[in-house]
């Protein structure tokens, strides 16, 4: 029986709920061992598991592999999930990127002082609305498939459900002026598998809370 993969990170989201995204809409069971000392991330570092010095990490078919782009990258196309040639492949990546840069905006706004948080969060669905979720409506619109690319179900459309919802968290109605994203949003959020993703007890994480900042900064000493 193969080996599940195994997730080394903190207990939330950061860096690797993309990865625990891409693994559940694959089908793929995972385990996770998260990192709540200071003592527990010193000793990866001082194993040499941890390759610049950062989680997230993943356990797979022998490998240690540390940045999250990296272990994205491979488990799309481990799982099928990375087009069907390198046109495909780039313009998966482009999107991907995309949505990765978006995301990213919202899991260090949690580390900002409040008030400055709080406008950071505003700034975030302002850019959403207008600069990132307007290009997905138009490329949806101009390839006319129920997909992002070719009409095949990909890495692209898992993280960009994963970013409309997060944005969606900040603001119920981010996508009132987007028709097509809207019904992308539903038709990807019943995919069996990520209908299960989205259920309560699954592997996904909450958004970060007061707690979540606190020990995140114990460890690393930020």
């Amino acid at each position: 029986m193969a080996t599940k993969p195994k997730l080394y990170y903190f207990r939330g989201r950061g860096r690797m709920e993309s990865i625990r995204w891409l693994l559940a809409a694959a089908g793929v069971e995972f385990e996770e061992e998260f990192i709540e000392t200071a003592e527990q991330y010193e000793k990866l570092q001082k194993d040499g598991r941890l390759l610049f010095g950062q989680v997230p990490m993943v356990e797979i078919d022998g490998m240690v592999l540390t940045q999250t782009r990296a272990i994205l990258s491979y488990l799309a196309a481990k799982y099928d999930l990375y087009g069907k040639d390198l046109k495909e492949t780039v313009r998966i990546n482009m999107y991907a990127d995309g949505t990765l840069d978006l995301m990213l905006m919202i899991a260090l706004a949690a580390f900002k002082p409040p008030a400055e948080k709080e406008e950071s969060l505003a700034l975030i669905v302002q850019k959403a609305q207008t600069r990132y979720f307007p290009v997905f409506e138009k490329i949806l619109k101009d390839h006319g498939q129920d997909f992002l690319v070719g009409n095949k179900f990909s890495w692209a459309d898992i993280q960009l459900l994963e970013a409309i919802l997060m944005v969606e968290e900040l603001n119920a109605s981010v996508l009132s002026d987007f028709r097509l994203l809207q019904a992308f949003k539903t038709r990807i959020s019943n995919i069996p598998t990520i209908k299960k993703f989205l259920q309560p007890g699954s592997q996904r994480q909450p958004p970060p809370d007061s707690h979540y900042v606190e020990v995140v900064r114990s460890i690393l000493h930020f």
